[in-house]
Formats: C-alpha cells, sequence, structure tokens
C-alpha cells in the first residue's frame, strides 16, 4: 500500500489493522466469507472507472468494449452454473436484487409471504423497516416449534388464507433444507410467483452441497459473496418470460450506473465456483458447520432443529444464563467473531437476542476441517463458562491466535508469525 501510505496514512493503517485482526480472528459469521486474489485484484482494476448504464447492446455511454466482454462472461457462466434461463448480473446486493424482482412481479399495496424475521427470514422479506414492509402487505410463516422445522401445511394454509401474489422462500438463519419443490406446489395451488433468495446457501448449491431452487421458482436471488466467497454483489436468475421485466426493474427501475468492476469480480467469482476444488469446498462447508454443532451439542449447547444441513448452525444459549449479546461482545474479545440472533419463540429482543448465530463457510476457505471445528466449539465453550475469569479468556486468546497461524489468510507462515511477535 506504498501509494495509499502517502495519499491517506490514516486509512492506510485503518486497512493494515483490518487485515492483521482478520488474519488473527476465527470469523464464524455467517454472511462473511474471504475472496480469492483474483478477485480482490479485479475488484480494485480499472474497471472501477468505467461509468455505464444500460445492457449489451443497449448502453447509454460509450468506450465499453471490454465491459460488455465480462458482463457476457458473467452472464453466461452464472446460467451454465444454475443451469438458468436468464440471469441479471448488475444488482449492487441481494437487497438490490430482491428490490428488482419486487418491482418486475408486483404492484404497491399487492400482497406477499414470507418467513418471519425471528424463525430465520431476512429484513427484505416484507419487514415493516425494510421497502418491503413499506410498499407491500407482507404475512409471514414461521416453524414448527417442537421441530424448528418448516411446517409446509402451514405455510399451505396461510397462503390460503392470505393469498398472496408472491411467496419467498429463503432466509439468513435457517440452517436446515428448504424444499423448494413444495413451496413451487403451494405457489401454484393459491396462483402466486415464487421467490427464492439463496442468498445464504448459493455456494452450496453451485457445488452441489444443498438442493437447487432454479427449477421450482420463477425467481432467484443471491449474494456472490457468503458462501460463494467472492465478489459482494447480488445476482437475479429467472425463466426466459421474465427476462425482460427483471432488466428494466433492475435498470432503470431501482438502479442506475453499474459497477462494472465488481461484474467482472463476479465472472471470475464464478468460474472459480465451477471447479472440483470449490466442490469439494461446499461439501467441507457443511461437513465442519456440522461437526461445529455436534461439538457445541456435546458440551451441553442446544442447537436450533438438533443440527444443520447448511453453513448455518444456530445455538440457544438459554441454558447456559448467557445473552447472544453477551456472548457475541465477550467471544470477539478474544478473537472469534459471532453475530448475536433470535432462535424461534425468542422471549428476547433482536438487540439481545437469545441465541447466537455461527457459520462455518469463512474459516472453511482458510483451510479449517472437523478437527479445528472441534477445538473451535471447545474454545467457545471455555469462554462462556467463565465471561468473567480473564485468566481463562487469556488462555482462550493465545489457542486462537494459535489456530489462526496454522491457517494464513494471503499472508506466509512468516509474516503471521512476524505480525503476532509484533502484537506481543
Amino acid at each position: 500500500m506504498s501509494e495509499l501510505e502517502v495519499v491517506d496514512p490514516e486509512i492506510a493503517a485503518a486497512v493494515r489493522n483490518e487485515m492483521i485482526r482478520q488474519a488473527l480472528t476465527i470469523e464464524l459469521v455467517a454472511a462473511t466469507n474471504f475472496a480469492s486474489r483474483a478477485v480482490l485484484e479485479v475488484q480494485s482494476s480499472v474497471f472501477a472507472h468505467k461509468t455505464l448504464e444500460g445492457y449489451l447492446g443497449r448502453r447509454y455511454h460509450g468506450g465499453h468494449k471490454y465491459v460488455d466482454v465480462i458482463e457476457n462472461l458473467a452472464i453466461e457462466r452464472a446460467k451454465k452454473l444454475f443451469g438458468a434461463e436468464h440471469a441479471n448480473v448488475q444488482p449492487h446486493s441481494g437487497v438490490s436484487a430482491n428490490m428488482a424482482v419486487f418491482f418486475a412481479a408486483l404492484q404497491p399495496g399487492d400482497r406477499i409471504l414470507a418467513m418471519d424475521l425471528a424463525s430465520g427470514g431476512h429484513l427484505s422479506h416484507g419487514q415493516s423497516a425494510s421497502f418491503s414492509g413499506r410498499f407491500y402487505r407482507a404475512s409471514f410463516y414461521g416453524v414448527d416449534l417442537d421441530s424448528e422445522l418448516i411446517d409446509y401445511d402451514e405455510v399451505l394454509a396461510i397462503a390460503s388464507r392470505e393469498k398472496p401474489k408472491m411467496i419467498i422462500c429463503g432466509a439468513s438463519a435457517y440452517p436446515r433444507i428448504i424444499n423448494f419443490a413444495k413451496f413451487r406446489e403451494i405457489a401454484d395451488e393459491v396462483g402466486a410467483y415464487l421467490l427464492a433468495d439463496v442468498a445464504h446457501y448459493a455456494g452450496l448449491i453451485a457445488g452441489g452441497a444443498y438442493p437447487s431452487p432454479v427449477p421450482y421458482a420463477d425467481f432467484v436471488t443471491f449474494t456472490t459473496y457468503k458462501t460463494m466467497r467472492g465478489a459482494r454483489g447480488g445476482t437475479i436468475l429467472c425463466r426466459r418470460e421474465f427476462a425482460r421485466q427483471i432488466d428494466r426493474a433492475v435498470f432503470p427501475g431501482v438502479q442506475g450506473s453499474m459497477h462494472a468492476h465488481l461484474i467482472a469480480a463476479k465472472a471470475v467469482t464464478f468460474r472459480m465456483a465451477m471447479t472440483e476444488e470449490f466442490r469439494v469446498y461446499a461439501k467441507q462447508v457443511v461437513a465442519n458447520a456440522r461437526a461445529l454443532a455436534k461439538a457445541l451439542q456435546e458440551r451441553g449447547y442446544r442447537i436450533v432443529s438438533g443440527g444443520t444441513d447448511s453453513h448455518i448452525v444456530l445455538v440457544d444459549l438459554r441454558p447456559k444464563k448467557v445473552t447472544g449479546k453477551q456472548a457475541q461482545e465477550v467471544l470477539e474479545s478474544v478473537g472469534i467473531v459471532t453475530n448475536m440472533n433470535r432462535i424461534p419463540a425468542d422471549p428476547l429482543g433482536p438487540n439481545v437476542a437469545s441465541g447466537i448465530r455461527l457459520g462455518s463457510s469463512a474459516m472453511t476457505t482458510r483451510g479449517f476441517r472437523e478437527a479445528e471445528m472441534e477445538e473451535t466449539a471447545d474454545i467457545i465453550d471455555a469462554v462462556l463458562s467463565h465471561p468473567d475469569d480473564e485468566r481463562a479468556l487469556e488462555e482462550a486468546r493465545h489457542r486462537v491466535k494459535e489456530l489462526c497461524l496454522r491457517f494464513p489468510l494471503y499472508l506466509d507462515h512468516w509474516e503471521m508469525s512476524s505480525i503476532n511477535h509484533q502484537l506481543r
């Protein structure tokens, strides 16, 4: 960062410190991952200079010859990777992608049906704080409180009563497999569109470790980081019959200029997701999440739904007499990053919560396997069992650093060890 250090040493210092923080941290936030060097390179390439609106063959600025190349590659790779008829790779985020689908398929005031927030749904699926809750009339389904799984009979009953124009499946904190075929049946029964928001599961789907909604949903949205471990941004897949509606909803509907550097990075992300190495990674993500869940169960923690079929482990902390907020804060103090999360029928609000959400994607990217996940569970238990014992916390910090040093992030072992030595 020699140039940045001259131009803006304060920002350069923040970048360096964040690099050190990430390198010496066990990252368990389910929405976080580490992009490849190739993705980082293209994100900071000269494509970042380009202002451009429109689509292939219909641009509103000149100088688009090579942007056409990268957008076409991104589109064709997304279609091939997921078996889709049409792809729009311009959305700036997952919420932008969802907004475009809403604008393409619905009118303000139309009814939608989605998973409620406490059961694992997302803000953009009809919550009052989001555009989706302000412009559309939302109803919600949850999970069966005994199994903590989606009750498809209940979803059908609610859909039959509410008559939504669109049903949304997909979640940000639901660890189990979603039966997309069953949702298709329900949508057909009530005459609704089906939107599958698989922002969290997309990488697992691409790697063959989780079922695909593409054969069943009218629209599929996802982000290209999380389990995709690539560029930050969103993508929409749809049937060919909806292609024009979707493209017009993205631009000029909800966005202006496209981010060419991020579209180039998405193209790289899709190419990397087509490899055998990625398929091995996706299966290891699930294996690691299951190992983490099992190890925590063995230490007395209650895992929501009894386990996981994805990268997500949702932990009910009530048996341990600690809140999600308290757990998040004390774990971060020793170098383990998580996020507090509500659990089904949570008696606490979202700013405190009774649980934490853990994800296996990022540390799988760094090389963790089942043994490291079990060791991580042991550290978590040591911290949450003695949150006020400074000696126990210091021992946990040491164990976290030792684990991280064994799995360098971008830096080699010598550089990691040198940074750790400087911090002592």
